[in-house]
């Protein structure tokens, strides 16, 4: 820990001296430069610095910037990001400095230099401004938005069909609480739109990272439901082709990213129950939201409270990069709902609409999505199906639970999607999440956050009234049988050009639930009804 203070200090210290030299002129330019841009694509604007030294021009290595629009109508910029083209001109170096000057100059260039944005164009055709500012100086540049400008987004080889009715005996009950989603977008939005595992057209998993900008940008989300005989739990699934960064390092970025959240839902006797906490996922991190002040901190804190959406869809914010989910009140939110704005630059938000609809651009609001069984997507792909065979999972581990709960069928169960570039195997399925605080504590063991939820809420916090830890429906811990018409994901469909609709459609309501709540109470399970 002291090597990797005295090192931040001396790359700080660095970044100071070079801020010695004044900052005399600022510039702006696209990559690529000199091009137009089609309405609602979008295009890298970088900020160079220059000052002057031994009375010649110099480039320097800055930051901070305070970047914006010449109007509110002129399009959107992303939070600002460290450049990722080829640089246009070397940046000044101090004459007769030494090695380690040189090496903490370009790390502090590296870690803490944030010098571009993207700019998306407007739907209107015309001539756009984006202004950049520091230290007194602005640079300003004008982006031509024309509808005959060569396109800057590439085709996508990849549509998925409307997905069949589905006969899941809980699926009223996560539509009815499917979650209004704020998505951050950051530099490369592809891969922070919402998506679904096989977006390129294949179960492959170590091809994701490559081919996440010609997949389908369809909107997906994965559920999974279970119930105890006071309880519903609710999980939902959010799967990026990448985490990214503006500087990934040791591991830091990887290929595939599936992070989510779990609702607890009191069965009160009415229809869809209420909900009493919210426990998201951030980077091996579960944060805790509630609904009520009487639910007290357990093995962790409460963080905060539950907002919702339209009555029933908690609101939560999903970081752009690393994909952390948070409920849309916690201080690690950049999104406030009053007002629908991101807070740090550009998002997407998500509802539910029963189709998979595409962002029009990186500040899209409320795209469709779809949900998507997790049983069926994943769990028996991973456990009975090909899951080995087709790359789509690796990382096989026995699951080990503790408090003496139950176990799963299979003695191996899938630890992650199969995942090579930039580091191995870190993105995992529900059942390979693990919270670190409640690990270590040898509390909740690693899966079982995800396949035991009513014993890891019951120890993340204190829920008063009555609680039962068994289950009447548990399809990943053998308990319950599954919908009839529950198989293995059939082959992808064949790649196609045609796009959805894009008509809005309200969410589906009671389509078949008595049908499905008189087979779960035939088979001796309880299901509350009006």
């Amino acid at each position: 820990m002291l090597v990797r203070v005295a090192t931040l200090g001396l790359i700080l210290l660095a970044a100071a001296s070079a801020q010695q030299i004044a900052l005399t002129e600022m510039a702006l330019r696209t990559d690529p430069t000199d091009v137009s841009v089609r309405p609602l694509e979008s295009i890298p604007v970088q900020a160079l610095y220059y000052g002057e030294a031994d009375e010649q021009r110099i480039r320097l290595r800055l930051d901070g910037a305070l970047w914006n629009l010449g109007n509110e109508n002129s399009g959107w910029l992303s939070k600002p990001y460290r450049f990722q083209g080829e640089e246009s001109e070397p940046f000044y170096e101090p004459p007769n400095q030494g090695l380690s000057s040189i090496i903490f100059g370009r790390a502090s260039s590296q870690f803490l230099r944030q010098d571009s944005v993207v700019y998306t164009a407007p739907a209107e055709a015309g001539v756009y401004e984006v202004r950049a500012s520091l230290q007194g100086k602005e640079a300003v540049l004008k982006i031509t938005v024309d509808p005959n400008a060569p396109s800057l987004r590439p085709d996508e080889s990849t549509s998925f069909p409307p997905e069949p009715s589905s006969t899941h005996p809980y699926r009223e009950l996560a539509e009815h609480w499917a979650p209004f989603v704020a998505q951050e977008t950051w530099f490369t939005p592809k891969a922070d739109y919402l998506a679904r595992f096989d977006l390129d057209g294949d179960w492959r998993g170590n091809n994701n990272w490559e081919n996440a900008f010609a997949g389908s940008s369809q909107a997906y989300v994965y559920y999974a439901a279970m119930e105890t005989n006071t309880h519903w739990f609710l999980i939902y699934n959010m799967f990026h082709p990448r985490d990214y960064s503006d500087k990934c390092i040791a591991g830091s970025c990887h290929e595939n990213d599936n992070e989510g959240l779990i609702l607890t839902i009191f069965k009160d006797g009415s229809r869809h129950g209420s909900l009493q906490v919210m426990e998201t996922l951030a980077h091996n991190n579960v944060y805790s939201h509630v609904t009520s002040r009487s639910i007290r901190k357990g093995i962790h804190n409460v963080d905060g409270g539950i907002e919702f959406w339209e009555g029933s869809h908690p609101v939560v914010f999903i970081e752009s990069g690393g994909h952390g989910v948070y409920g849309s009140r916690s201080s690690h939110s950049r999104f406030t709902l009053a007002s629908g704005k991101f807070s740090a630059g550009s998002g997407v938000t998500y509802v539910y609409k029963g189709q998979s609809e595409r962002p029009a651009h990186p500040d899209s609001r409320q795209v469709g999505y779809e949900l998507l069984p997790i049983y069926d997507h994943w769990w028996l792909r991973a456990q009975e199906g090909s899951g080995r065979e087709d790359g789509t999972f690796d990382a096989y581990y026995a699951y080990r639970p503790a408090g003496n709960r139950p176990r799963t069928s299979y003695q191996q169960i899938a630890g992650s999607f199969l995942g090579r570039a930039q580091s191995e195997n870190k993105a995992k399925p529900f059942w390979g999440w693990h919270d670190n605080r409640s690990r270590k504590k040898k509390v909740v063991a690693t899966g079982q956050w995800g396949l035991d939820p009513a014993y890891a809420v019951s120890k993340n916090l204190r829920i008063p009234g009555p609680f039962s830890l068994d289950y009447v429906y548990n399809l990943y811990l053998g308990i319950g049988s599954p919908p009839s018409q529950a198989a293995v994901a059939g082959p992808p469909p064949e790649p196609s050009k045609s796009q959805p609709s894009t008509t809005a459609r309200t969410p589906r309501q009671g389509r078949v639930i008595d049908w499905h709540l008189e087979v779960l109470e035939q088979a001796g399970f309880e299901f509350p009804r009006n």
